[in-house]
């Protein structure tokens, strides 16, 4: 009977760790808001701006000769063009929720 006892212990010490773990998870799952709940908007006009900027600062780096700050302002200007484009495309692409 002397070996059933911390046996006992363990088990139950291991039930309470589950439950209480469990009752943690479950807790957090419900009050985490869901990462898709933010609306994100894009003034599409105003990428395009910037990155019209960037690439008149990059061509003005260039002729100054300074090549590698005009490689990163057309990267930046490259990246600001894909974001415009991809803010476009959402925008042609998403179909109004079916209850409208």
């Amino acid at each position: 009977m002397r070996h059933i006892k911390p046996a006992r212990r363990a088990l139950t010490a291991l039930l309470a760790t589950t439950l209480l773990a469990g009752g943690v998870l479950l807790g957090q799952t419900a009050t985490a808001a869901p990462a898709a709940a933010g609306t994100i908007t894009c003034n599409i006009s105003k990428l395009r701006a910037d990155a019209h900027k960037e690439r008149d600062r990059a061509a003005q780096l260039k002729r100054l000769g300074a090549t590698t700050e005009a490689r990163k302002a057309l990267a930046r200007a490259d990246a600001l063009e894909r974001r415009a484009r991809q803010c476009a495309d959402a925008d042609n692409n998403s179909k109004p929720p079916l209850w409208k």
